[in-house]
């Protein structure tokens, strides 16, 4: 199992999560991470923000609400597995953004903090018997409920369904 599984599995474990939909904005409350809508600029999704202890993520508000909790679940999992890349200010702040080259998951962090938000928001054991009580006619139904009970857009869970193993190629 991955390193962001693992993540993924103590933070759910921690606060006793057993069933979806995962909220990522009460989680990070719960871990003292204070969540700020911003006007960000289009290509981002959002980013952390870490400084002397304290952690703030700020998220896109212009952006989808499933994308929102994807994005703060990303931030979630730099938070737990990284400890951030330096940012060039006048201070010692260090931030990790979210913006479209990471969610093309090319850099090893981004790649780790997107498998961390898929992990969080649907657990492999909650997706695995979720799938096994879904009446659906077509790989699409089955996509679609689930991506209902999650909270996550059809192509995140299609991804997150791949990913599982539980279907074999895009219902998209």
């Amino acid at each position: 199992m991955a390193k962001a599984d693992v993540a993924a599995r103590a933070l759910l474990g921690e606060f006793q999560i057993r069933t979806p939909p995962v909220d990522p904005f009460a989680l990070a409350e719960r871990l003292g991470v204070v969540v700020v809508p911003q006007r960000l600029d289009g290509d981002v999704s959002g980013m952390l923000l870490r400084k002397d202890g304290s952690c703030v993520i700020g998220v896109n508000q212009d952006h989808a609400p499933l994308r929102r909790r994807f994005t703060v679940a990303h931030e979630l999992g730099h938070l737990r597995l990284h400890e951030g890349r330096p940012l060039i200010l006048d201070t010692d702040v260090r931030v990790n953004y979210r913006n479209t080259v990471s969610s093309m998951a090319t850099d090893r962090e981004e790649i780790d903090a997107n498998r961390f938000a898929a992990a969080l928001l649907a657990p492999e054991p909650m997706v695995r018997q979720a799938a096994q009580h879904v009446a659906f006619e077509t790989v699409q139904d089955l996509v679609k409920a689930l991506a209902g009970q999650f909270q996550l857009s059809e192509t995140a869970m299609t991804y997150r369904l791949m990913n599982l193993g539980i279907i074999s190629g895009p219902a998209l």
